[in-house]
């Protein structure tokens, strides 16, 4: 910090223009998406033993299952305790997934916290985030090849992330949406084309020609004009790969599970969706056959959604079968959105967690909240570099390695002020 020479002709350092407020509250963001990650998981007791988590942090090992192996998932308690010297891929949350350390799919490793486990779960879902790459360009996270900024964002159904530039329709430039619908299982799921005219948040721009006023009555909402698809391909695949493969093959369907019967026809490049039941047709209560009695169009793209989109989904008996046939049930329950996860690790945090920096600050004068910042400034600017030698080896902090880290620092901060002298001249 630079020093000033003052009338005494002593030399005083600069007041600093921040206030060790200003500082801490530039930090709580960092810690709020720590906690949120984080927080709603345990990092003591492995998972195992609450069988399938609704939602849950999840790493894969790189060292004990690399590629070519099979893929397994472990927890975060177990990603402390039995892995903490490997090679982690951050998979950030999972839905329903049961903790696989140390079963069959490790050869030589024995679960330190929960070793009595099955030989697999059968009920776990995996794809190729579990081998570090990601998006239809199978690519890893953060890519050493790939010169091009853009932020990767998860499929609310497959849970594969993606590139934005990947998804066939541009992320909305404010960034006010809630969850994303990736190509592939908009397609798979078409039954969410109706919504979408409705609910979607679309990306409005003077040169795409990709939206369509809607029409029939829906109201100024705007909707992607398609590009190819077929209205009827809700069938979900039988034991093939996850949803999030395989984005530019066309998911044929052999039966129509939506709970109504419509058609399409093609127009100018556009998929024109036209319900052609009569109004005796329509069950009551309904919400899709509602919005599918409209007109409304699909494009072969992701779709962007609002907060508590879920909660207008239809939940009539017919509705909830096709969600089962498509194995999207969890789309109607309101806990399962990582939001919801999120907010969870955020309030449990909250209730455990006193900060004794800000309890104190109203009883420190001038001098000692400089002194202060000046010793927290210190100690962050060592810490990030200190962890950065983790985050580039891929390997885990332990809580010996934080313990080593103050223990130097603090003999660093006793030998500085052994060594320093007071003088004016």
């Amino acid at each position: 910090m630079a020093g000033a020479e003052t009338p005494s002709g002593c030399q005083a350092e600069l007041e600093p223009v921040v206030s060790l407020v200003d500082v801490l509250e530039e930090d709580e963001e960092l810690e709020n998406e720590a906690c949120a990650v984080l927080g709603g998981s345990d990092s003591e007791k492995c998972s195992y033993s609450q069988g399938s988590v609704k939602r849950q942090a999840l790493y894969a090992c790189s060292t004990c299952t690399p590629e070519g192996e099979e893929p397994a998932g472990i927890c975060l308690a177990c990603s402390y305790e039995c892995h903490g010297s490997h090679k982690l891929f951050e998979l950030y949350t999972k839905r329903n997934f049961r903790c696989d350390c140390g079963n069959s799919k490790f050869k030589n490793l024995e679960c330190k916290l929960f070793p009595d486990k099955s030989k697999v779960n059968s009920c776990n879902k995996y794809n190729d985030n579990f081998f570090g790459l990601y998006c239809i360009c199978k690519r890893p996270y953060p890519d050493p090849e790939d010169e091009v900024p853009d932020e990767m964002i998860q499929c609310v159904v497959c849970e594969d992330w993606f590139h934005g530039r990947h998804l066939g329709a541009i992320p909305p430039e404010s960034g006010d949406f809630q969850e994303m619908v990736c190509q592939a299982c908009m397609k798979r799921c078409s039954f969410l084309w109706a919504y979408a005219a409705q609910l979607a948040v679309t990306r409005v721009s003077a040169e795409d020609d990709g939206l369509l006023l809607n029409v029939d009555g829906m109201g100024d909402q705007e909707v992607f004009k398609p590009e190819n698809g077929d209205h009827q391909d809700n069938t979900p695949k039988e034991d093939g790969p996850e949803l999030g493969k395989n984005a530019d093959k066309e998911v044929k369907a052999e039966q129509n599970n939506e709970p109504c019967t419509s058609s399409s026809s093609e127009s100018d490049g556009q998929t024109v969706c036209k319900n052609e039941n009569t109004k005796t047709e329509l069950q009551s209560g309904c919400r899709l056959q509602e919005l599918q009695a409209k007109q409304f169009v699909k494009k072969d793209a992701a779709t962007y959604w609002p907060l508590n989109w879920r909660s207008r989904l239809c939940t009539c008996q017919d509705c909830m079968k096709m969600y089962g046939e498509l194995d999207v049930l969890f789309l109607t329950d309101e806990y399962d959105t990582v939001l919801a996860y999120e907010n969870k690790g955020k309030s449990e945090q909250a209730a455990d967690r006193r900060d004794p920096l800000m309890d104190t600050l109203s009883s420190m004068n001038r001098v000692q909240q400089v002194e202060l910042i000046c010793e927290y400034n210190d100690l962050k600017t060592e810490l990030k570099d200190y962890l950065k030698r983790f985050a580039d080896e891929g390997t885990v902090v332990k809580r010996e390695d934080i313990q080593q880290f103050f223990e130097e620092f603090q003999s660093k901060k006793r030998r500085r002020v052994d060594g320093l002298q007071y003088y004016c001249s």
